[in-house]
Parts: C-alpha cells; structure tokens; sequence
C-alpha cells in the first residue's frame, strides 16, 4: 500500500532540509512543499502562523522509520506528521513510488 505523509514546518528552510534528509536514506520517492497559513490552539490560546507544508510520497511500510526521521530533525516538540492511505491511483506512479523508495 501506497500512502501520503502530511507534515507542516516553520519555514522553506526547514521543509527542504527535511525532504532532503528523507529523499537521501531513500524513505519517499517525492516530497512537494507549499506555503500555508495556520491558525491552531497552542498552550490554551489561538495562535497564527505561516508554515510549510509537506506532502512525502511512500509506501506504508516506510512510516515508522520515516515519522522516527522526521521527528529528530522537526523544530518542533510536536510535530504534525500524519499519514493518508492511498487506496488507487495511476499503476506508472505507483509503480514509480516502488522504484524509488528503499525496499
């Protein structure tokens, strides 16, 4: 099974130091990095924030070692890294995803 990891980050900086880090120990095939804006509950107020968010493309079978990756290298004390199944898609991506990522 195929599935997309959704991860938010401070900055551009951080979001590509990431997709660099798990691209090289082979853990996705793809990561796309985008600007967004947050707004979210953090110790009892709501707070606002320009964030990057990432969507890492892999097989589930990498998500553990891939959110462990993540998470030594995060800004963050609690990072957003949550994976979405992906059930079907193109056959050639998919297959492009089990080329790619480490077996």
């Amino acid at each position: 099974m195929y599935i997309f990891t959704y991860v938010t980050t401070s900055s551009f900086e951080e979001a590509r130091k990431i997709a660099k880090h798990i691209l090289e120990k082979k853990l996705a095939a793809c990561v796309n990095i985008w600007p967004i804006s947050s707004v979210y509950w953090w110790e009892g107020k709501v707070e606002g924030a320009l964030e990057f968010a990432m969507i890492i493309k892999t097989k589930d079978e990498k998500f553990s070692e891939l959110k462990e990756e993540i998470k030594s290298i995060h800004s963050y004390s609690t990072p957003c890294i949550c994976a979405v199944a992906i059930e079907d898609g193109l056959r050639e991506f998919l297959n492009w995803i089990d080329e790619t990522v480490e077996k």
